[in-house]
This record gives C-alpha cells, sequence and structure tokens, in this order.
C-alpha cells in the first residue's frame, strides 16, 4: 500500500515536470493574435521547363496572424539576366487581413538550358498600422529545394515530345510507291487476263 502511493506520487511529479517543459498553448495562440505572420509559398505551374517556351510561376502568401500585414513587398531575386520575364518580380500588394491571402503569377522563358538554382523569393512586411518593424520571410522553394532546376533544351524537348506532323508526312510520301507500284502490276495483270477470259469465251 505505502509502495504505491510512493509509486504514484513519483508518477505525479514527473507529469508536473513534463507540463512545466511544455510550452503553453494558450501563449502561442495569443502571440498569434496579436501579430501578422506570413507564409509564402512558390510553384512551378508548369510541367517542363524548356529553353525558349514559356514557364509560370506563383506565389501565394498567407496571413496567419491575427493582425494585418501591412507594406507587403514580395521580391524574387533568383530569376536573373538568363530569363525572359512577363510580369514582375518585385511587387507591393499593400496590406493582407488576418487569415487573408494573395496571390501572384509571372510566367518566365529560360534563355539558355542547363542548370539553375531558382531558389526563394523574399517578403518583407510589418504587423499592423502604426508599427516601423520590418519582418522578413522567405518563401517555400520550387521542388521542395530538391536542387537545381534543369531547364532542357529546345531541340531536345522537340525531339522526345513534338508529334513530328513533317517526319510522318515525309514517312507516308516515301511509303507511297512501294504500296502503289506491285498494286497497279496486279492490276494491269489482273485486267489483262480477265480480257483474255472474256475474248476465249467469245469464240
Amino acid at each position: 500500500m505505502r509502495e504505491g502511493l510512493i509509486w504514484a506520487c513519483l508518477s505525479l511529479l514527473v507529469l508536473g515536470a513534463a507540463y512545466a517543459a511544455t510550452p503553453a498553448p494558450a501563449a502561442a495562440t495569443a502571440e498569434l493574435e496579436n501579430e501578422a505572420r506570413l507564409l509564402v509559398h512558390k510553384e512551378l505551374l508548369s510541367r517542363y521547363i524548356v529553353e525558349s517556351m514559356d514557364t509560370v510561376i506563383k506565389y501565394s502568401i498567407f496571413n496567419i496572424g491575427g493582425v494585418t500585414a501591412t507594406n507587403v513587398v514580395l521580391k524574387d531575386p533568383s530569376i536573373g539576366p538568363d530569363f525572359e520575364v512577363i510580369g514582375s518580380t518585385d511587387v507591393t500588394f499593400g496590406r493582407i487581413p488576418p487569415q487573408g491571402n494573395t496571390s501572384h503569377t509571372i510566367v518566365i522563358k529560360p534563355l539558355k538550358s542547363g542548370q539553375f538554382n531558382l531558389t526563394s523569393a523574399v517578403v518583407t512586411y510589418s504587423s499592423g498600422e502604426n508599427t516601423q518593424d520590418v519582418h522578413t520571410v522567405y518563401s517555400s522553394e520550387p521542388l521542395n529545394g530538391e536542387g537545381p532546376i534543369y531547364i532542357a533544351a529546345f531541340k531536345e524537348f522537340d525531339k522526345r515530345f513534338s508529334p513530328h506532323f513533317l517526319d510522318w508526312a515525309a514517312f507516308a510520301v516515301m511509303a507511297v510507291p512501294p504500296l502503289f507500284i506491285p498494286f497497279l502490276l496486279w492490276h494491269t495483270s489482273k485486267s489483262r487476263y480477265e480480257t483474255g477470259g472474256a475474248a476465249k469465251k467469245a469464240k
């Protein structure tokens, strides 16, 4: 009986110590409610990235905090002179309300093939209306940060995925004589045979 009471007391002490070492969920929730907190996702919407072909990039920004994010600015320094860009890689959104989100899409055209580091975009913002503090967050990386992105050469991509209409047309033209000439000889021989048979019957 006494030993059981001792073990019960020890168990309560261990549980109390573990609970004390665990951050209070209420404090974390209060922190989120009292500030703006942005999450940024950068993704490639195109299945293949090919030299001289359009590739779509989408940036999604989520405010998971309880305060409006102000002076929100998105920049993507990873898109350099090796790309032709339709859209802007430096965008000001102004405000994102609590639990709100916004997105931005651009189209890039790689000017050459090879491996490129399309890394994170950078977002700066202030938490609330009357503050000069500037927070900086980084977006996720395309392909989940698995390394450089390979941009295929246009000739390589065209060779693998093009429907090759001209090649099939040339093949069809080349295939006609071997098929037509035997048919023509057969048809001529058949006509002569039928004509000779008819003449014999007439006699």
